[in-house]
């Protein structure tokens, strides 16, 4: 993510319990992420091939395209690539860590809700 800020989420995600952060990304279940699109999903396929035996194996599911990811998080079940949930933050006008933390903040207690 941008200027660090998953380091900031899996901080404020992992202090107020609002979901268990894993540093190995095999072992997710759901992945943040600040751009979906096709090369999310070749990173994807990489760290969480989909099982041989799924019944769409092998079809080709249409993706989300963007040029402007900026400002928007997506929560991404890591097996069947559904977004379960999103936000969009306005872009932040400073990188410092105070600004990147009260974003962490703000987006956390969203997902929360």
């Amino acid at each position: 993510m941008a200027s660090g800020l998953d380091q900031y989420l899996a901080a404020q995600l992992a202090h107020d319990h609002t979901l268990h952060v894993v540093a190995d990304p095999k072992a997710a279940d759901a992945v943040l992420t600040d751009r979906i699109g096709e090369a999310f999903e070749r990173k994807m396929a990489t760290i969480h091939p989909r099982d041989e035996d799924d019944d769409d194996a092998g079809e080709k599911h249409p993706s989300f395209q963007s040029s402007l990811a900026r400002g928007t998080i997506f929560l991404v079940d890591a097996k069947s690539r559904q977004v379960l949930w999103s936000d969009y933050e306005k872009p932040l006008r400073s990188v410092s860590a105070g600004a990147l933390n009260r974003e962490a903040e703000r987006i956390v207690k969203k997902l929360a809700k």
